[in-house]
């Protein structure tokens, strides 16, 4: 059994999770190695094109525009948390030990939630522990699924509880032939109550009436790599169905009183929390789901030549992009807008620590962004997703120059000059983008944009890098 514990005295935690080597082994956690007769691209001169051939034509000019989003907010998280609470608390007695599941996805202020939910079950006279519920995310390491929590904030000194980490499971039972049920040992045998606390929002490889939230939480979650591994085993194609019937199942198993839900609105800020009791979640769940899809923020364009994403990671999204907003997904178009030829991936966020699933869905990736890839948490968490597309890395070039003509020239029937290009931050933050001046009519037709700085030219440094950033 491999267990991490940390408590409010103890901060014993590995620094150092990425698993790298300078000479493949074949091991998994190895890089890809190029054979001994191929010289690997110089990095030396970065002001040199890697492909002259293809760095022709004048590039249109760019604006920064902001997309204007409902900027209804939660103000206070406490009081928004413990307003939340208020209704189901009387199912936590004095005394009882209380779980908290929490997750690996970038959702803003979650610090301050679990924490206000912390200190509300302490008021209540319950004692109260962290387990990490994301499957098999942080490279599927006690170590690892710490380090993810603390990347937001959520250490024990922060919570002013202990956090029990580990990936040791106990087996529910099963649904069906060969889906059986696991649940983090840590949750299922140490606490009186289990509360799961999650976004709601839409997922990136399937849809239905359910998709993340509580209950894929308590499905998957919540079952440790284990868990995630068997149920990405049965497929995407029946996620839709699987995912309540396992957390029911779970829910009639294991006691989990009630569970937080989180929304944000369209500029990643929390816009909704609410305590749902355990017999309404399979009912109020996917009512919360269409009031996360309506504050979903979107790009404004109905097609677009090239996309250049500044980051990707687990932080902004399961697949690193969103495939809700850029219309992809590994096997090509989703058939929702946008239509996209290209898409650019410069960087890989902090915060996802060097797991680069997702980056396969790009065509074009800046070195700096290879350079950075944990193979080890990526390949864990592709295989046990079932999706080793997810971690193919596309051409690789070392300056924004380069990869801008690159992923130009890789598109039909554009010239330079007419390109519809389109910079933004990462797929969660789409307020601030910068839109080449043939695509802005369009969006400035929609209504909801403004022109925040004027076209100007694309701009690059010696080294070739843009001038322009995206606050």
């Amino acid at each position: 059994m491999t267990e991490a514990r940390t408590d409010v005295t103890t901060n014993d935690r590995s620094t150092n999770s990425t698993r790298r080597s300078q000479d493949s082994e074949g091991r998994l956690s190895d890089p890809p190695v190029l054979p001994a007769n191929v010289e690997p691209p110089s990095t030396a001169a970065a002001h040199r094109p890697a492909f002259p051939e293809f760095t022709r034509g004048t590039l249109p000019e760019w604006a920064l525009v902001r997309q204007l989003f409902d900027p209804t907010e939660i103000a206070d998280v406490g009081e928004a948390v413990r307003g939340a609470l208020d209704p189901v608390m009387a199912s936590i007695p004095t005394g009882a030990r209380v779980c908290l599941a929490v997750g690996s996805r970038g959702i803003d202020r979650i610090d301050q939630v679990v924490r206000a939910v912390v200190e509300r079950a302490h008021a209540a006279g319950a004692s109260v522990f962290i387990v990490p519920a994301m499957g098999s995310h942080g490279g599927a390491t006690a170590e690892g699924q710490l380090e993810v929590l603390a990347e937001y904030g959520i250490t024990p000194e922060s919570m002013g509880c202990e956090i029990r980490s580990s990936m040791d499971t106990v087996e529910l039972g099963e649904v069906g032939p060969g889906v059986p049920v696991f649940l983090d040992r840590n949750a299922f045998e140490g606490a009186d109550f289990i509360v799961p606390i999650n976004r709601v929002k839409v997922h990136t490889d399937f849809s239905g009436p359910v998709e993340s939230g509580m209950m894929k939480m308590i499905a998957i979650g919540l079952g440790k790599q284990k868990g995630a591994d068997t149920f990405h085993g049965q497929g995407f194609a029946v996620f839709d169905e699987l995912i309540p019937e396992v957390a029911a199942y779970t829910l009639s198993r294991a006691p989990i009183p009630f569970g937080l839900a989180l929304i944000e609105n369209g500029h990643a800020r929390l816009l909704h929390a609410e305590a749902v009791a355990a017999d309404r979640i399979a009912t109020r769940e996917p009512e919360l789901l269409v009031m996360s899809t309506d504050a979903l923020a979107r790009l404004p364009l109905a097609a677009i030549d090239v996309l250049v994403l500044d980051e990707i990671g687990k932080d902004v999204s399961g697949l690193g992009m969103d495939s809700n907003v850029v219309g992809r997904y590994y096997a090509g178009p989703t058939g929702l807008p946008p239509v996209i030829q290209r898409v650019v991936v410069r960087d890989l966020t902090s915060s996802t620590q060097g797991n680069a699933v997702g980056i396969g869905m790009a065509d074009v990736v800046l070195r700096q962004a290879v350079e950075k890839i944990d193979y080890h948490k990526t390949y864990m968490n592709c295989i046990t997703a079932k999706t080793p597309e997810g971690a193919r890395v596309p051409i690789t070039v070392d300056t924004d120059r380069e990869a801008l003509s690159v992923a130009l020239a890789c598109c039909l029937k554009v010239t330079p000059e007419d390109a519809r290009i389109v910079r933004v931050r990462d797929t969660k933050h789409l307020e601030l983008l910068y839109v080449s001046a043939p695509a802005l009519p369009d969006v400035l037709a929609t209504g909801s944009c403004e022109v925040v700085r004027p076209p100007g030219p694309i701009g690059f440094d010696a080294a070739g890098m843009f001038v322009d950033r995206l606050a």
